[in-house]
């Protein structure tokens, strides 16, 4: 019988809430997790599943690498529909100007105990044949890994059932509350000490003062072609063009399938909700991609689509308790980092909720930071 008075009820059952799920249960707390639709349904469903130690700030870098860690120790679990891949990642510098921001970029990863390896031209070359030649060199990320979001998400939910907790999908959300208010479904109200949103990019709809914004992203996924890409390739522009809050943006990054295929992308667009394919601007995702790999342009695509990622303007999720409200938390506005994050935010939620110390600080990801 489901228990309608659980210690925490956390709401979205993506990725991040799947996670949050996972460790709380692992705490011992009786949990009730909802999902409006299907676990790992949501924007889970579309993204692109790099596990990546990402250095655009210092409190990035933590939460990226410590959440690598984690799925690294998960591996040895990992069944082979997680189509898990120790693929790394290769940050490609097209010209002499961006070779001279490897030395340092290397340096930091190096610093927190991160292997790389930085590339001359020829051995970008030799890494990746398809790459147009003319590059300049690289910053390989060896121990990056790429995962397939929906059955890792279902793996979590499965352990999290195992260990008691109440799925219940199909059910939809009205109100947020902790306490005898409770959350309000349209399957009833559940009483609990501790609600979590983690429903992503919509974490807004139920916490109206958020700062997240939903911002819309294409890919592009090909027929197979085996061994056509062997690593997750960025370009080292990508962030600037990624994680900046213009209108639209697209960059090279390029991710090799263990079913063989290539996931192609990325554009960023703030144009709301919005899920009509802009053609424009995924012809204009798809040249980029073709300045790197020119051969791209001979390869069949199989399908287009559109997902949102849940955006803040500090490029930082919110994870923590929210100050407005007594007992409500926030696991939201991952962006496009969510799959590589998700366990350091379950983690770090689960650590907070039972008042012990954290491995990392937690500070910089206080939801309370957006209301100073």
């Amino acid at each position: 019988m489901p228990n309608s008075s659980p210690d925490v009820v956390v709401v979205g059952a993506g990725i991040v809430g799947a996670a949050c799920a996972y460790y709380m249960a692992r705490d011992g707390l009786q949990v009730s997790l909802l999902e409006a639709g299907f676990a790992g349904g949501g924007t889970t469903a579309v993204g692109m599943g790099h596990i990546a130690v990402m250095d655009e700030s210092a409190a990035q870098f933590a939460l990226t690498a410590y959440s690598r860690r984690l799925w690294a120790e998960l591996a040895g679990q990992f069944g082979s529909q997680w189509e898990n891949d120790t693929c790394g990642t290769l940050w490609v510098a097209a010209d002499e100007e961006e070779l001279a921001h490897v030395p340092a970029k290397a340096a930091v990863y190096r610093e927190h105990g991160v292997t790389v390896n930085e590339l001359s031209a020829a051995e970008v070359a030799e890494a990746e044949p398809e790459l147009r030649s003319g590059l300049a060199g690289g910053l390989q990320i060896p121990d990056d890994r790429v995962i397939y979001p929906p059955a890792a998400t279902r793996w979590l939910v499965e352990q999290a059932v195992d260990a008691g907790v109440d799925l219940r999908e199909g059910c939809t959300v009205r109100r947020l509350a902790s306490g005898e208010n409770g959350v309000v479904t349209d399957q009833g109200t559940l009483t609990t000490a501790h609600v979590v949103n983690a429903s992503g990019a919509r974490a807004a709809h139920l916490t109206p003062q958020l700062p997240i914004e939903p911002r819309k992203g294409h890919l592009v996924i090909t027929d197979r072609y085996p061994g056509f890409c062997r690593h997750q390739l960025v370009e080292m522009g990508y962030l600037n063009s990624a994680h900046t809050l213009t209108a639209e943006s697209v960059a090279f990054n390029v991710q090799p399938r263990r079913t063989r295929q290539l996931l192609i992308g990325s554009s960023r667009e703030l144009v709301g909700w919005d899920r009509n394919i802009n053609h424009r601007i995924v012809g204009a995702m798809l040249r980029r991609a073709q300045e790197f790999m020119p051969r791209l342009a001979d390869l069949y695509a199989l399908r287009v689509w559109v997902g949102f990622r849940p955006a803040v303007a500090d490029h930082l999720p919110l994870i923590g308790r929210w100050p407005l409200e007594e007992g409500l938390w926030i696991a939201a506005g991952h962006e496009g980092l969510g799959i590589t994050m998700a366990l350091a935010t379950g983690r770090l939620l689960s650590d907070q909720i039972a008042g012990r110390t954290s491995e990392i600080d937690p500070l910089p990801y206080d939801p309370s930071r957006i209301l100073s």
